[in-house]
């Protein structure tokens, strides 16, 4: 079961971190980004091969210090087939080295389209071969509940059936996200706090050894006290907390998602990671060149960052 598997590796490594894998050709660094020119061009080509590189030396940087990485489908999509393959290829490369992998599509629709993404991401597809065969074959994928329990279920069967996760959208980082998320119904309830009960609700199926359920949530550091009270709410549910970081959300606001067991929250970051080399905090300590090195030391101040946080809180 997905939340088993991710709570053991928390529990191995220490660290209730994730490293987003969100690449643009921008981040690359020049030297990097010139060697996959040379070879394969300037086009689609090239630019993924340049990131597929970025990502690889990225994850072998940080592969025994986290439990799992988040590659933003959006960032492959927008390179077209060749950023796909390189999504595909980094999925790959992740699970070999050990680690979990969180595809971000935020995925929904009709139930039989929401049964297809499922298929793609988290189950298998059927080739008229002599069995099904997995796709992207993420561990994990995060997906949308506007559409209801009918665009939700498909997703929670491949949970079932394959032993992955989903982490539902609740209240995201963004800052905008009240326009809707907030919005009060007739009995005083908050969008946000009615989809976090059906939270709770759907993932009564999938709770695994620890007592958490692999039907999970979105809840960004961004928004603290609303992160309190939806821990509340969803007891069972593992909290995926964009916006620490370069979003503005510090280790105390990503702390109000975990239980008092020390479990319950996985914090994200991306480019505060990725692009480390090029902060304020770790330029002149690592050169463009060593990009990775700088990926790792972040990681590790960003893991002490959230357990210092989240000891203190109790």
């Amino acid at each position: 079961m997905f939340v088993d598997l991710l709570i053991d590796k928390i529990k191995e490594k220490k660290n209730p971190t994730v490293v987003g894998l969100d690449p643009k050709i921008e981040y690359v660094p020049q030297s990097l980004k010139e060697e996959s020119f040379k070879e394969f061009g300037k086009g689609a080509k090239g630019v993924a091969e340049a990131i597929l590189t970025f990502n690889k030396k990225l994850i072998d940087a940080v592969h025994d210090i986290v439990p799992a990485v988040k590659p933003q489908l959006a960032y492959y999509e927008m390179y077209g087939l060749e950023g796909l393959r390189a999504f595909d290829e980094t999925v790959k490369y992740a699970k070999k080295k050990g680690l979990l992998v969180v595809a971000d599509g935020k995925r929904n629709d009709i139930g039989s389209t929401a049964e297809a993404y499922s298929s793609a991401f988290l189950g298998k597809t059927n080739f008229e071969t002599e069995e099904s065969m997995p796709v992207f074959d993420a561990d994990a994928l995060t997906v949308n509940p506007y559409l209801g329990i009918d665009g939700i279920k498909p997703f929670i069967d491949d949970c079932k059936n394959y032993g992955k996760g989903i982490f539902v959208l609740v209240k995201t980082s963004n800052k905008s996200s009240g326009q809707l998320q907030d919005l009060k119904t007739q009995d005083g309830k908050s969008i946000y706090e009615i989809v976090a009960e059906h939270v709770q609700e759907w993932g009564s199926s999938v709770v695994g050894k620890h007592g958490y359920s692999s039907v999970g949530a979105v809840v960004g550091a961004t928004y603290p006290e609303q992160a309190k009270f939806l821990r509340g709410v969803m007891k069972n549910a593992y909290i995926l907390v964009p916006g620490y970081g370069a979003q503005g959300g510090s280790a105390k606001d990503a702390a109000n998602s975990f239980n008092s067991d020390g479990l319950g929250a996985i914090i994200n970051a991306s480019r505060s990671i990725m692009c480390a080399y090029q902060s304020e905090l770790w330029k002149g300590t690592y050169m463009p060149e060593r990009f990775d090195e700088a990926a790792r030391a972040e990681a590790i101040r960003m893991r002490d960052d959230i357990n210092s946080a989240v000891k203190s809180k109790g």
